[in-house]
């Protein structure tokens, strides 16, 4: 196989891999929020791609240059991920039951703050792909990332928008069930953060 196509193919499973936490959030916000606007529709997946381009570099360079402390601090990612996603996801869920208990149908609008949490939390253990490309060059390495970003791009928008399809009909149960996803995903991290994948 050719080594341009190989390379373009590895990167391309990396990110549908890498992504698949930001897409499960991508669709708990859709069904947050199915009326969300459409900035708002673009920068969830454009967050979420944005970090997936970061974290695997920072890792790279973390790998050429400081390998010791990157390799400590790998430690705390599982437990970072579930403390921001079980915070973000319990926050939800109990927006979601206040808003059943006084049957506001008002939407819960996603503040540009608690994205960027989840897109940090959802891309953290990205860091550690650094490992399997340290041996890229810059260049290689770039090309690398910019795929896995327009891979999550491409995946968390549809997340965003089966979330908003499904959410419009779920009503006030999908706060609820966008809650329940964050928090399971938290744990998901966590455990096979812990079991080293």
């Amino acid at each position: 196989m050719n080594t341009l196509l190989a390379f373009i193919i590895n990167s391309i499973l990396l990110g549908a891999g890498l992504a698949m936490d930001a897409f499960s959030v991508s669709l708990a916000n859709g069904l947050n929020a199915p009326k969300m606007s459409r900035i708002m529709k673009y920068s969830i997946p454009l967050t979420f791609a944005l970090f997936q381009f970061i974290m695997p570099m920072i890792g790279w360079f973390c790998v050429r240059s400081i390998a010791e402390m990157f390799t400590a601090f790998q430690k705390i990612i599982p437990w970072t991920a579930l403390l921001l996603l079980v915070f973000i996801g319990g926050k939800m869920l109990i927006e979601g039951i206040r808003r059943k208990e006084q049957e506001n149908s008002e939407e819960i609008t996603l503040r540009p703050q608690t994205l960027l949490v989840q897109g940090i939390a959802t891309s953290i253990d990205a860091l550690s792909v650094g490992f399997t490309i340290a041996e890229y060059r810059f260049g290689q390495a770039l090309s690398a990332c910019l795929i896995i970003a327009a891979v999550t791009f491409v995946i968390c928008f549809c997340g965003v928008r089966i979330g908003q399809r499904f959410g419009t009909h779920l009503a006030g149960k999908a706060s609820i069930l966008g809650g329940i996803i964050l928090i399971g995903i938290g744990i998901e991290i966590f455990v096979t953060g812990l079991l080293g994948k």
